[in-house]
């Protein structure tokens, strides 16, 4: 995709004047050799990109207004070569594609014989370890097939809602294109804290009450330094909402949230102190000042490293189905699985002794080898319908049958 390209900017608010230069240099160009450079860019990139000549356009009037350069008259075709200069093509899954979330669509016009429209979440990791959040809609079946959207070969960044907010401590709201699709919409890093990356987006549809619903992501926000747990909260799909969570909770990594209320609390399940799963529970959505409860230990040998929610708690007749995933020898990642009390969940009513997935044969080499991985599962019908990364270089899906996971439990 194309996207801006920010070092000149940053070398301009430290007192450097390498942007400045940049610009005079295009500016000392004959007309003649503009139109040929220009001819030059569009041969390269034109049909490589959705937008590219408006995508040059905006870039040279965001530098115009950082650099100052109000009064310099230059020709559109320059203004647009400028603008060249100060974008470049980024290919945003080139390291890695990974930890797959899913939830209801919130268009479901149309779904037939239980099937279920989704929206899913995944982690994308391109030049420079650097992690945004990428998209793909498609629609389950109630016998564990499905169907994925097509997805073009053009995607596009969201955009601020207000382009002078920046700052790590606050919230910011963006949006996506209105031609550009979901499957084809990327969010990158905005703020301070999140410039090192957007990690593990563990999405769930809210029930606020009387069919009220607000789609919620949990994803830990990388400074390069620290980390921090935000929300990610949209109703559509077009607009997002990114903020931080307040508290000492906050702190830690691998939220994930019950897809309602349980007692009046909103609750949660995170790993707190690295190794073991623990409840939380709070009055607000955005503030999490309770460390909580030990829920579950390592009590297997495939988790004894350590034990983390693999997405948010599912419900059944039978009480919350929690997706987990332990750690175990030569650091080996697999799925397990919990349940917990509809009414109390932080009595746990039992778990799985063996993995129900596991990295095998070809599923054990990739980017991180020996690695499966969720941040979710969609329940359609009776079945769990479930996307994880293998090995970090890819995703596949698996079905199951609630009662037969539920049985596999002790």
């Amino acid at each position: 995709m194309l996207r801006p390209f920010h070092l000149g900017w940053q070398a301009a608010r430290s007192g450097s004047n390498r942007a400045l230069r940049l610009v005079e240099d295009v500016a000392a160009l004959s007309e003649n050799r503009v139109r040929e450079e220009y001819r030059k860019v569009l041969t390269d990139f034109k049909e490589r990109h959705w937008q590219t000549e408006a995508m040059f356009k905006d870039r040279f009037e965001e530098v115009e207004a950082s650099l100052h350069l109000g009064e310099r008259d230059f020709s559109p075709m320059r203004r647009k070569l400028i603008g060249a200069y100060f974008c470049h093509e980024y290919t945003y899954s080139a390291a890695a594609l990974m930890n797959p979330s899913i939830v209801p669509h919130p268009d479901q016009s149309g779904c037939l014989g239980g099937a279920v429209r989704f929206v899913m979440s995944l982690r994308a990791v391109g030049e420079g370890h650097i992690s945004s959040i990428v998209f793909r809609e498609g629609i389950a079946h109630p016998d564990g097939t499905f169907d994925l959207w097509p997805q073009s070969a053009f995607a596009t960044s969201v955009e601020l809602d207000d382009a002078s907010l920046y700052d790590a401590d606050r919230g910011v709201t963006v949006h996506r294109h209105p031609e550009s699709s979901l499957s084809n919409t990327v969010i990158f890093p905005i703020t301070e804290q999140q410039s090192g990356g957007l990690e593990d987006l563990r999405l769930v549809r809210f029930q606020h009450g009387n069919g009220d619903y607000e789609w919620i992501g949990t994803y830990t926000a990388y400074s390069g330094k620290t980390i921090r747990s935000e929300l990610l909260r949209t109703e559509d799909f077009r607009r997002f909402l990114l903020e931080p969570i307040e508290g000492r909770a906050g702190r830690n990594k691998g939220m994930a949230l019950f897809p309602e209320k349980c007692g009046g609390y909103y609750t949660m399940v995170g790993r707190q102190d690295g190794k073991n799963l623990y409840l939380l529970r709070s009055r607000r959505i955005d503030r999490w000042d309770s460390e909580g409860a030990l829920l579950m230990e390592p009590k297997f040998p495939w988790e004894f490293i350590q034990i983390g929610n693999c997405g948010s708690p599912i419900r059944t007749d039978k009480g919350w189905l929690l997706f987990t995933h332990g750690v175990g020898a030569m650091r080996k990642y697999a799925l397990g699985a919990a349940l917990l009390d509809l009414d109390d969940p932080s009595k746990v009513i039992g778990r799985t002794k063996e993995p129900v997935l596991t990295a095998e044969n070809a599923d054990r080499s990739g980017y991180v080898p020996n690695v499966v991985y969720t941040c979710g599962a969609l329940k359609v019908g009776e079945r769990l319908f479930v996307p994880y990364g293998i090995s970090d270089s890819s995703v596949g899906f698996a079905t199951v049958k609630i009662d037969d996971l539920l049985q596999l439990m002790v």
